[in-house]
């Protein structure tokens, strides 16, 4: 039998059937940055200090000097203590008459206790955070990144049974589950009555979440023709994904307590029930499974959107090269031989790099001056050229020296911050923004070259893995950013030596631009890769496809 692309080229590049399907999946993104990064709201800090009962005696003047000032540590200015007062009991033996104008008076000797009554908090920029509502400061603070670190578990968890469950039960069940299972748990969040059960529910959240963005991935780029996958997995779906994310900060502007703002973020998740019925599921996992009949009629029916006609049998199934990989695959196959192993490790290390370095220099942005909600929307407009070139280069250029070039790029871009004089700040920053833009071209390719690489039989899994190992970059990229406590130039050498030598390795993957997707084991794409494009041929017998695997 012909392979699925030439099988299926009646159907067109571009038609009203593919740009449905684009479209439709491609709106599961704007979902994902507002279930994703609304912590960065909800669980935000406010300025804080340690709150003085009416009940202590204390004139108002001595209550507006009754918390020390501190050196902060960014600004260098003095500002009133966070987590410390002056003992109250001691205070009291002051006169109101100390506190007159030019008169110093000397507080050194007087100790300290902690917040025994809770807190204070400015209110000028949310009503209530996670932060506010259970006291996430001080002794507890470390609880607020942590929030953060679970979510990402969750996502560890997601992707490695998702992944599985995909290539066994079918991409648009789990696509739709996963969806459901994201906002149901991140509805029953706004009822949180403790910390501990927020993080409980947010973690549920992240395995839906990440399964829902990869089966939703998978699915397009099976279902797709060439052209248009290249568009959906480079462009669509990265677009709709910054469309989400500047809506969060628009809507978080106006929905300043968190309850409420997370309710507003997960009922518009029902709005994706009716697309169960507009989305179709995909012929070439069909295949993979034998249900030959039901991948035509999928196919019969875009044939009639695009206004075609459809051969009269589309798939023999006694000849069906799918047929002969029918049986179940999982994690194992991604290391059973030498070929798939070696392509399985490098794309590991790839997406663990490109975790690191987007999710860093994010963190590293986050610092700057100005209105949080504004500093938000910018960090997601300067993500559109990113993906609008991605696509580009996607479309025509080599998929293997796009990724080590935007690695190399980005590693280089690093090395060279720390040469950068301090008078030059505005230089240091662009290049750290080149470095981002960098990073987030490779964080695209290696999305969608990945899906390439893989055959169908292993596609969900394979990414799914890969989702896994890269949430090992965002729980470790943090610590990168901590390196800066031991010397300022120490994260830009280490994250800038981790992109240089991975963007290297990518080097040895094969081509596979141009080439249609593997629906088999026997079909990938041979490890090293060369430089020149190799077409692969489809097997004709199960027993060329076991001597390929042996």
């Amino acid at each position: 039998m012909r392979n699925y692309e030439a099988t299926t080229a009646f159907l067109g590049e571009w038609g009203p059937f593919q740009l449905q399907v684009l479209f439709l999946l491609s709106l599961f993104a704007i979902n994902h940055p507002m279930l994703g990064l609304h912590i960065i709201f909800v669980g935000d800090t406010p300025p804080h200090r340690c709150l003085v009962p009416t009940h202590a005696n204390l004139s108002a003047a001595w209550r507006n000097v009754s918390i020390p000032l501190e050196v902060d540590s960014h600004s260098g200015a003095l500002v009133p203590s966070k987590c410390s007062r002056y003992k109250l009991h001691a205070l009291q033996r002051f006169s109101v008459k100390d506190l007159v104008p030019g008169v110093d008076v000397n507080l050194s000797n007087v100790q300290r206790e902690g917040c025994l009554d809770g807190w204070e908090y400015d209110n000028s920029t949310y009503t209530s955070t996670i932060a506010t509502e259970w006291n996430l400061v001080c002794e507890d603070s470390w609880k607020v990144p942590m929030t953060s670190s679970i979510f990402f578990c969750g996502f560890l968890v997601g992707s490695f049974i998702t992944g599985q469950l995909s290539d066994r039960f079918g991409r648009k069940v789990v696509l739709f589950v996963s969806t459901a299972v994201a906002v149901v748990f991140s509805f029953i969040q706004v009822f949180s009555p403790s910390w501990a059960v927020f993080c409980a529910l947010y973690f549920a959240v992240g395995a839906g979440h990440v399964s829902k963005y990869i089966a939703s991935f998978v699915l397009g780029t099976e279902i797709l023709s060439s052209s248009a996958r290249t568009a959906f997995s480079t462009l669509g779906l990265s677009l709709f994904f910054v469309v989400g994310y500047m809506l969060l900060p628009l809507i978080a502007f106006f929905i300043r307590d968190w309850r409420m703002l997370l309710l507003g973020l997960s009922l518009p998740g029902l709005l994706f029930v009716p697309l169960w019925w507009c989305i179709p599921e995909s012929p070439r996992w069909l295949l993979s499974q034998g249900r030959v009949k039901e991948a035509e009629d999928i196919l019969r029916q875009a044939a009639q959107k695009n206004k075609v006609e459809a051969p009269e049998v589309i798939f023999n199934p006694a000849q069906s090269t799918l047929q002969s990989e029918k049986e179940a695959h999982n994690i194992c196959n991604l290391l059973r031989n030498r070929n798939i192993c070696w392509m399985s490790v490098i794309l590991w290390l790839a997406w663990i790099a490109v975790n690191i370095g987007y999710m860093a220099l994010s963190l590293n942005t986050s610092n700057l001056h100005g209105n949080g909600y504004l500093n938000c929307f910018l960090s997601a407009v300067v993500e559109v050229p990113a993906y609008i070139l991605s696509w580009i280069i996607f479309r025509w250029w080599s998929r293997r020296l796009t990724t080590f070039a935007t690695l190399f790029l980005c590693g280089v871009v690093l090395f060279f911050i720390q040469l950068i004089p301090a008078n030059l700040n505005g230089l240091a920053i662009a290049l750290e923004m080149m470095g981002k833009f960098a990073v987030t071209i490779a964080f695209t390719i290696v999305y969608a070259y990945t899906v390439e690489l893989y055959p169908t039989v292993l596609r969900n899994t394979a990414l799914g893995v890969c989702s896994m190992v890269a949430r090992v970059g965002a729980i470790t990229a943090p610590y990168f950013i901590y390196l800066r406590s031991y010397s300022a130039s120490l994260p830009y050498i280490v994250m800038g030596s981790v992109m240089l030598v991975t963007g290297l390795l990518c080097l040895l993957l094969p081509e596979s631009h141009g080439m249609p997707l593997p629906d088999t084991v026997a079909q990938m794409h041979p490890f090293p890769g060369c430089y020149q494009k190799k077409t692969y041929k489809p097997t004709e017998t199960t027993e060329e496809e076991n001597t390929a695997e042996s």
